[in-house]
């Protein structure tokens, strides 16, 4: 049995004031079967570091260095997020491949330095609404995990997250239907398995694209759906622990 998360990616928001709101709005949710991921931006992460001291929240980043050290200028690495307890980092978000240019081989590369520093991997893949409409997706999704899979092996899969994040769905207001979400999640796992079965199963595999409270409970019924990268709706707690409920 998959355990489910539910990951909050707040991208490029917040403030000091803002997030004490946030982070205290959701300390005030029961206990959860799911796991409940937060991913501040990179100047707050000390702050919620703090806030979430003791509680069930789990931190993430959003991005790092594939680099480990050096004159990197504006670059985090991953060995400096083990300083705030991070457990997951954010990678290959279709933001970081389309605005910052960031390359299958790139992803790839920055996966294996966050395996390498005990950090698990939420490996976003997915295809545009060009790539979809010339049915493309299963192609666009399975050249990006062949990356990884190239560099670091399929056993590696077991420490990570994948995360099925349809670009024309991710800020647009459109979502993919439960369906069509568990269509392209089973074809994931499918191809996954074409390298293990054992690994194929164990994998969480996460949708992500304008995740609402009011379709979420649809898409955590689908049986490769096992949990959620939620934008925007992130940034609000009563919308956020909505969604969070939807997953059991």
């Amino acid at each position: 049995m998959r355990q489910k998360i539910v990951a909050g990616n707040w991208k490029m928001n917040g403030s000091k004031e803002s997030i004490v709101s946030l982070v205290s709005g959701l300390l005030k949710m029961k206990d959860s079967n799911s796991e409940v991921v937060i991913a501040p931006s990179f100047p707050y992460l000390s702050q919620v570091c703090d806030l979430v001291d003791a509680s069930s929240l789990v931190l993430a980043a959003q991005n790092i260095s594939h680099e480990v050290k050096g004159a990197y200028t504006g670059e985090v690495s991953a060995s400096m997020l083990g300083d705030f307890g991070v457990k997951y980092v954010l990678l290959g978000h279709s933001e970081r491949r389309s605005i910052y240019g960031e390359t299958d081989a790139i992803v790839a590369s920055k996966v294996k330095t966050a395996l390498e520093f005990r950090l698990t991997p939420m490996l976003c893949i997915g295809e545009t609404l060009e790539e979809r409409q010339s049915n493309q997706t299963l192609a666009v999704c399975e050249r990006q995990l062949q990356a990884v899979i190239a560099l670091v092996g399929i056993e590696s899969f077991e420490k990570m997250v994948v995360a099925y994040e349809p670009v024309w769905a991710i800020g647009t207001g459109l979502s993919a239907s439960a369906e069509q979400a568990q269509e392209v999640h089973e074809s994931i796992r499918a191809f996954l398995a074409k390298s293990s079965e054992s690994v194929s199963q164990k994998v969480q595999i996460l949708y992500g694209g304008s995740v609402k409270a009011s379709t979420s409970s649809a898409l955590f019924q689908m049986p490769d759906v096992d949990g959620a990268l939620v934008g925007g709706a992130s940034l609000d707690a009563e919308e956020f622990i909505a969604i969070i409920k939807a997953a059991g």
